[in-house]
């Protein structure tokens, strides 16, 4: 039996690509323990499983900017020579279906508990922020009301100017 890999280091492996959160492939089959080439393969055989919203694949640019963020070696260097897939939860889920060994369902469990867990932050951070502006809305009310009520105790603080009446002339 192979050691489960805690949610906290999956969660690192999660990348937001193209407004989508995502685990590439070479991740999952190490997840997997498998190969990136037998995962990629197995996917090839059971496309009809991989509709486009549990799989995409990374565009030039992206593999680009995704090598120099994460210095990955060049074409030539060892280095991956086709774009990588990226998958979503969904995709992740029925990789290991596909797959269908006990390392892979062990490991998709931690998986879908990855993505709950940061599903859940995000849902935290939403609600600190709207908090944030309910706040902030009452106080912006308070503070102009406050702002008034000190304006009218300096005035009712100043001395009245009275026009005296002259005497005489």
């Amino acid at each position: 039996m192979t050691q489960m890999i805690p949610s906290k280091h999956i969660e690192e492996l999660i990348l937001l690509i193209r407004g989508q959160k995502v685990l590439l492939d070479e991740n999952l089959a190490r997840l997997y323990g498998v190969t990136t080439a037998r995962l990629n393969q197995q996917v090839k055989r059971n496309s009809e499983r991989f509709p486009e919203d549990f799989m995409l694949q990374l565009t030039e640019e992206e593999f680009k900017s995704l090598m120099l963020q994460n210095a990955t070696s060049k074409k030539g260097r060892g280095g991956r020579r086709k774009r990588p897939y990226a998958f979503t939860e969904h995709g992740a889920i029925m990789l290991a279906s596909v797959l269908n060994s006990p390392t892979a369902i062990r490991a998709s469990i931690q998986v879908v508990r990855a993505f709950v867990q940061l599903r859940e932050i995000l849902a935290t951070h939403k609600d600190l922020g709207r908090k944030l502006e309910e706040l902030e809305s009452k106080l912006g009310g308070h503070d102009a009301a406050i702002r008034n009520i000190f304006q009218t105790i300096r005035q009712l603080l100043a001395p009245k100017k009275t026009e005296q009446q002259k005497i005489g002339f």
